[in-house]
């Protein structure tokens, strides 16, 4: 029956659409501690820390100094202890006139032993001051005359040749005549006035008639799965889901 708008009847209820919650719904008791434990199982013995006892129990309040009301132990009621106390004080600096050298500061082997011979040691010795009368020029302010070619005051030279530049005319490759070159003339093939030889070429690949068509290879073919000459072993697959609500088939069987 409807009014105004369009009601749907409820749909009954069957077993089917009743469902039960799923093992993670159940909680089992805890194992652990005394509260709430599983009454089939042993509980083993548990201990706990005690709370901290108040100023008003057995024990009284402790009035005493901390760790911060340190007192120096050189402090006395009369004062501060009178006891001389020692301590090492810095290095002084050396005086001027105690910087002797060391024993690094000495090389004996480098002074000859007395009584044997050595060998002459010198030295160099400072350069001496420019005189007047020293102003002759050095031998490197002197220059002599080159040895070669044919401007020697005072010696004689020998015979010299220079490469002349190419004449144009009268050399002695020049041809007159301008006659051609053996690259001028054009060579006659020898098969024209002689007996020709035999000439071969290659052909294109020829192939023999035959079947065209695609064939499998034996890679194409699985004989273990051939069934039809030997036994097989059974097989199985996985079936579809069915309903929820369909009903079962029950058929009584007769005796």
């Amino acid at each position: 029956m409807t009014t105004g708008t369009e009601q749907q009847t409820p749909r009954p209820r069957i077993a089917a659409m009743e469902r039960g919650p799923g093992p993670a719904r159940y909680g089992l008791p805890s194992l652990t501690g005394s509260v709430g434990h599983s009454p089939s199982k042993y509980t083993l013995p548990a201990y706990s820390f005690g709370r901290k006892v108040g100023l008003g129990g057995i024990f009284k309040k402790d009035f005493s100094p901390g760790p911060v009301h340190y007192i120096d132990p050189a402090v006395t009621y009369r004062g501060r202890d009178g006891t001389p106390r020692y301590s090492i004080s810095g290095r002084h600096r050396d005086l001027e006139p105690f910087k002797a050298p060391g024993p690094g500061a000495y090389a004996p082997e480098k002074k000859p032993v007395q009584g044997e011979k050595s060998a002459p040691a010198y030295s160099m010795g400072s350069r001496t001051r420019y005189r007047k009368r020293d102003a002759n020029p050095s031998p490197n302010s002197y220059s002599l005359p080159i040895l070669l070619g044919p401007r020697i005051p005072n010696r004689a030279s020998s015979a010299c040749y220079s490469l002349g530049a190419r004449q144009q005319l009268g050399s002695f490759d020049t041809d007159y005549a301008k006659t051609p070159g053996p690259a001028r003339y054009r060579v006659t093939t020898p098969e024209i006035y002689q007996r020709k030889a035999p000439a071969y070429s290659m052909l294109s690949r020829s192939f023999m008639p035959g079947d065209v068509t695609k064939k499998p290879g034996p890679g194409a073919h699985s004989p273990e799965k051939c069934t039809i000459t030997r036994r097989s072993m059974p097989s199985h697959s996985m079936g579809i889901r069915h309903s929820e609500y369909i009903c079962p088939l029950i058929i009584d069987v007769s005796d």
